[in-house]
């Protein structure tokens, strides 16, 4: 049940007009307002969620605070990926003069103007970058890095012609599917079938009209044309945050396990030699590999030396890491300033993650962690290969 009106707003019945937009585009936000005064809805539904909104609201705000919980909670590497999905949109908006998001905030300040409630029907930002993350094998984190971060477009599509093609951009989409299947699923269908249920839960309230991505319509049809869901359900299923695998950390501890059980066996046998050779291998593979990602990152010259030292002992203690230790120095060392934060929110510019202090703490900490985890595997297996040697 669904009936076109145009090419980018149709309805699903008398009380339920659904407006897909295009992020990036101007004619999105006039279509929104035009549709808000003519149709003259009960609510607006927009798929933002409380932390997207506050973002557009409130788009210089990045406190200090809030980064150094972010590298204290090792939480660097989402805020990266998050940060690299939106800059691809944003440099896509930048070159039509409209912010990314620009209409879905112009459909909640039109509301509010006119007192018509707002329901945000979207799922929180970081569910859905947790879920897609954990739904993501080795290899397609990083694949998907590497094609946000560095990869080149091999054609560049013309934005009248994307903005104009609702289907296009279902297409892309699509084509994201192709690079990372897992983050797929979470990013496109999950959210679909959270967005069709969020709506159903709030259709009886009178004439609803939704405004979403078109990318998101054709799935919302098809979700809203089954039959009747236990919508709480779906919902509370889809808002779960992905258990942590115990796994990591129970391999992170066979490191520590590994290495003082090999120490002690050389004492036992007398092997004093050994043991220093052990402890050489560790020291220089952890700093030398933990120092390599953090100078990879540009990191200030004292990260690179604190990150080093302290990889040898972090990758002792599962509970510590060395990135976090880099990234704290690379805080204290080049404090962001707020344009550093406003600059990096905006992200026009990839290469940001390298330039701007904020962008610069982050990855410091996730290549200092990266490094030292590496050092960490490849001084383990070293040090098996000499103890089995002897």
């Amino acid at each position: 049940m669904s009936e076109n009106i145009s090419g980018d707003v149709c309805d699903f019945d008398e009380n339920l007009r659904i407006i897909g937009t295009a992020h990036i585009s101007k004619k999105s936000i006039e279509t929104v307002l035009t549709e808000i005064d003519s149709w003259n809805p009960d609510i607006v539904a927009v798929e933002l969620c409380e932390s997207r909104l506050r973002a557009l609201k409130e788009p210089e705000k990045l406190e200090s605070e809030t980064l150094l919980e972010i590298v204290k909670e090792g939480k660097a590497p989402m805020v990266i990926l998050q940060s690299a999905l939106a800059a691809e949109q944003r440099r896509m908006g930048l070159s039509t003069g409209e912010k990314p998001g620009a209409e879905l905030l112009a459909a909640v300040n039109a509301a509010e103007e006119r007192e018509i409630p707002v329901e945000l029907v979207d799922r929180d930002v970081v569910i859905t970058l947790r879920r897609a993350w954990k739904k993501m094998g080795f290899r397609e984190k990083w694949k998907v890095l590497y094609a946000m971060l560095w990869a080149e477009d091999d054609e560049e599509i013309p934005i009248d012609e994307l903005l104009e093609d609702s289907d296009m951009l279902s297409n892309m989409l699509e084509e994201a599917r192709s690079i990372a299947p897992g983050a797929g699923y979470a990013l496109i269908d999950e959210r679909d079938i959270y967005l069709s249920e969020k709506i159903r839960q709030i259709r009886h309230k009178g004439r609803v009209l939704v405004v979403v991505g078109a990318g998101h319509v054709n799935g919302i049809n098809e979700n809203l044309n089954k039959e009747k869901n236990d919508s709480e359900k779906i919902i509370n299923e889809l808002n779960e945050s992905p258990t942590k695998s115990k796994w990591p950390k129970i391999v992170m501890l066979l490191i520590p396990i590994l290495i003082f059980s090999a120490v002690g066996w050389l004492a036992y046998n007398g092997e004093i030699a050994a043991i220093q050779e052990i402890a050489k291998t560790w020291l220089l593979l952890n700093m030398a590999f933990a120092g390599l990602g953090i100078i990879i990152a540009r990191g200030h010259p004292l990260s690179v030396v604190v990150g080093a030292l302290a990889s040898p002992f972090t990758s002792l203690n599962p509970t510590l890491a060395a990135g976090w230790f880099a990234g704290y120095t690379q805080f204290k060392m080049s404090p962001p300033t707020g344009k550093d934060a406003q600059d990096f929110l905006k992200l026009d510019d990839l290469s940001l993650f390298w330039k701007n202090n904020v962008g610069k703490i982050l990855l410091v900490t996730t290549f200092g962690n990266l490094g030292s985890s590496l050092g960490a595997w490849i001084g383990t297996a070293g040090i098996i290969g000499l103890v089995v040697g002897l």
